[in-house]
């Protein structure tokens, strides 16, 4: 599985970097789009409340972010 997060904004470390760059809206546009993506690559976001994966449902369909299998 590639990173993709790592070509937009900061790089995201953690489950607690991106909760906390989508929850607290710290920082860029490019960084809530690392923040979500690296939620996507790692799976998590698939197992949290469910805004999140609707968010994420909505970012794929999009394009903004891109699936861990698409890469």
């Amino acid at each position: 599985m590639k990173n993709q997060q790592s070509l937009f904004g900061r790089q995201i470390n953690s489950l607690t970097d991106a909760i906390c760059v989508i929850e607290l809206e710290d920082g860029n546009e490019a960084d809530q789009i690392a923040a979500w993506q690296y939620l996507i690559d790692t799976g998590a976001v698939w197992q949290m409340q469910g805004i999140y994966g609707r968010t994420a449902v909505y970012l794929l369909q999009e394009g903004i972010c891109t699936a861990p299998d698409e890469t």
